[in-house]
């Protein structure tokens, strides 16, 4: 019996009891591997001597101070560390508990900015479809997540169209080269800029590499260069969601590194603290903070936990710990033969579509039938069937539903800790086929 409100109502989960390293272990005593981090947080795995010696200095010293009063060290040192050297021009941060409330945060800032430069008028934002972008109210209006949608639709803001995603899988014309591909989908954006009025469009948000709801979609080359200079000629801000692909996750601390642009907000979250302390956050352009301090001076926002002392301090550990011990080298070693890995297990696969990623952040897509790329009937639940054979051979991964359109498509994904091991990444590829294999034998 249990009197917490569980993710599935019907079915208690194991109790997780202790955590070292890579690894977990239920209150049965059963081991798995940490091999999607949770859900791409557990960035140093479990049990990190730094941080938890830097969490229990903090709580010694100072557990919290209201930001109407106080800041915190902690959560100075932190924005020091993040934008202090003003990377792409960021030179602020914003400090929360989740993605969600970055994102929050995110639209609000992008809000403000065109109040205090005297646009009011600007009041839409454009997303993609089959996005994710958080669970609050306005971070789920701005998502595209068709089936996380659905039941609130009702109660949505209006303020947010989508257009398609960067899916070559399944959206490349036959014969369209990326650039072609990439052009297309720049003349979409611009068609919903002209829908909208481009004097009405607040900012362009997109998960710089699409999250669990796409399954580690990574942009064409060229691709958000096309999308930002739509938005620039428009005056629009681009907001880029790192909550999952950010952080060192993809092998550059921010994952926009690799995409040729800056952002002018951008939201971070799991890595940032990896799972020790809940945080999340924003991180700010110049030009958008030097608006509001000649403006009105103020963010109109805040929460009561925003740049917690203690959730501060887990972070700046985490962080020190990613540049002391040159872990996005080891993201990126580690990343290249987990898609070697996968590539040699599943690549020839008769159910598996596309097996894509970056970094340590991969997901494989499941198909009923290669050659036509035809789903499995979604009553099947074939990534949750994945799942529960991966855990029972000791592998922790992450499924998802609806890849397509919120319905139809399986995919799952690995996102292991930035410590694993080549033996570690072995383990993780083979428990997983064989996962893979028994969740679609006879279907």
């Amino acid at each position: 019996m249990t009197h917490i409100v569980h993710r599935n109502l019907r079915e208690a989960p194991p109790i997780a009891a202790s955590g070292r390293g890579i690894w977990l272990r239920d209150a049965s005593g059963h081991e798995v591997i940490d091999g999607s981090g949770g859900a791409a947080v557990a960035c140093l795995g479990h049990g990190h001597p730094h941080v938890v010696a830097a969490m229990k200095a903090q709580i010694d010293r100072l557990c919290y101070a209201h930001t109407a009063l106080f800041t915190a060290e902690s959560a100075e040192r932190l924005a020091d560390m993040l934008v202090g050297h003003a990377p792409g021009g960021l030179t602020h941060a914003y400090f929360v508990s989740s993605g969600s409330e970055g994102m929050e945060a995110a639209l609000k800032i992008a809000r403000q900015w065109v109040i205090e430069a005297g646009q009011p008028q600007r009041t839409k934002f454009i997303a993609r479809r089959q996005s994710y972008h958080g669970n609050t109210l306005g971070a789920l209006a701005a998502g595209g997540n068709a089936m996380r949608r659905a039941p609130y639709a009702p109660i949505l803001s209006d303020a947010f169209s989508h257009v398609s995603p960067c899916y070559p899988y399944r959206d490349r014309h036959d014969g369209e080269s990326d650039a072609d591909y990439v052009a297309r989908l720049a003349a979409e954006l611009e068609a919903e800029f002209q829908r909208l009025g481009p004097q009405n469009v607040i900012a362009f948000c997109a998960e710089t590499i699409v999250g669990a709801t796409l399954g580690c979609a990574t942009a064409l080359p060229g691709y958000f260069p096309a999308m930002k200079a739509v938005c620039e000629r428009h005056g629009a801000l681009l907001i880029l969601d790192e909550v999952m692909s950010g952080m060192g996750r993809s092998g550059t601390l921010h994952a926009w590194e690799q995409e040729g642009v800056t952002p002018d907000i951008q939201v971070i979250a799991k890595g940032l603290g990896g799972g020790y302390q809940p945080i999340g956050g924003i991180l700010v352009h110049g030009r958008v903070i030097e608006a509001l301090t000649k403006g009105s001076g103020t963010f109109k926002h805040g929460h009561t936990y925003q740049a917690h002392p203690v959730a501060c301090a887990a972070a700046l550990a985490v962080q020190e710990v990613i540049r002391d011990e040159n872990l996005l080298d080891n993201v990126k070693a580690m990343g290249a033969l987990l898609e070697q890995g996968l590539t040699e297990r599943l690549g020839n696969h008769a159910k598996v579509g596309d097996i894509r990623g970056r970094g340590l952040f991969w997901a494989v897509e499941l198909v009923k039938d290669r050659a036509s790329k035809a789903v499995f009937d979604p009553a099947l639940a074939v990534n949750e069937c994945v799942k529960k054979e991966a855990f029972q051979r000791g592998l922790a991964c992450y499924p998802m539903g609806g890849t397509i359109d919120g319905k139809h498509g399986d995919h799952v994904i690995l996102a292991p800790p930035y410590v694993c091991t080549g033996e570690e990444i072995g383990m993780i590829v083979e428990r997983f086929g064989d996962a893979v294999d028994a969740a679609v034998a006879g279907l």
